[in-house]
C-alpha cells in the first residue's frame, strides 16, 4: 500500500454559508511538495443520503428540483442531508417522505459514494427502498418536487436525457438494477 503524503500545512482560504475551501501543503513519499485545494462541508459534517426508491420490479422514482449548480430543472434521485443524531436509514425514510411523497417498509443500505474525490471531501449513502407507501412529511424545499419514474431497462436513455446530469444517481440507478437482477427480482 502507498504511504500517504506528509501534510505540511492546513488552512481554510475561504468560507461560504456551506463550504469552506481547505488548502493542504504536502510532501509526498518521493520527496515532491504540492498546494492541494478541496471542498469541505461546514459543521460536524452528518453526510447525506441518496434513495433508490422502488416503485415495483422495474420502476424506480426520480424527482424533479431546481439544482443552483446547473441553473436547470433536473431529474435525480431523492436525496439529502443527514442530521445530527440520525442513522443513514432514518435519514433516507425522511428524505423519501419530503421529497417524493413515499415511505419505505424495506430499507438497505448499498454503498458510498463519492463526487470528485479530487476536490471534494463529501460522500453519499446509497439506500435501497423497497415496499413504498404514500406518506408525505414536510421538508425544506423551497417549491414542491415533481415526482417521476423510470424503468431500470432504459438506463442508457435516461442518461442521454438533458435533464438528468447526476453522475452518483446513475451509478446508484445501475447498482440496484444489477443487485435486483442477482437477487432474481428484476425480470429478464
Amino acid at each position: 500500500m502507498r504511504q500517504k503524503p506528509t501534510v505540511l500545512a492546513r488552512e481554510i482560504v475561504a468560507t461560504s454559508r456551506l463550504f469552506c475551501v481547505e488548502e493542504l501543503k504536502l510532501r509526498f513519499s518521493n520527496g515532491v511538495e504540492r498546494t492541494y485545494e478541496r471542498l469541505v462541508g461546514k459543521g460536524a459534517g452528518y453526510g447525506a443520503v441518496m434513495i433508490v426508491a422502488m416503485l415495483d420490479a422495474e420502476h424506480a422514482v426520480l424527482i424533479e428540483e431546481y439544482c443552483g449548480g446547473t441553473d436547470e430543472y433536473e431529474l435525480s434521485l431523492p436525496k439529502g442531508l443527514i442530521e445530527p443524531g440520525e442513522d443513514v436509514l432514518a435519514a433516507a425514510e425522511r428524505e423519501l417522505k419530503e421529497e417524493a411523497g413515499f415511505g419505505a417498509r424495506q430499507l438497505e443500505h448499498l454503498t458510498e459514494l463519492s463526487l470528485s474525490p479530487g476536490y471534494m471531501s463529501q460522500k453519499i449513502q446509497v439506500v435501497l427502498a423497497t415496499d413504498l407507501y404514500e406518506e408525505r412529511l414536510e421538508g425544506d424545499e423551497p417549491e414542491p418536487m415533481r415526482v417521476d419514474k423510470i424503468n431500470l431497462r432504459d438506463l442508457s436513455t435516461l442518461a442521454q436525457n438533458p435533464q438528468f446530469s447526476e453522475g452518483r444517481a446513475l451509478a446508484a440507478l445501475y447498482l440496484t438494477r444489477d443487485l435486483l437482477s442477482q437477487r432474481g427480482f428484476f425480470p429478464s
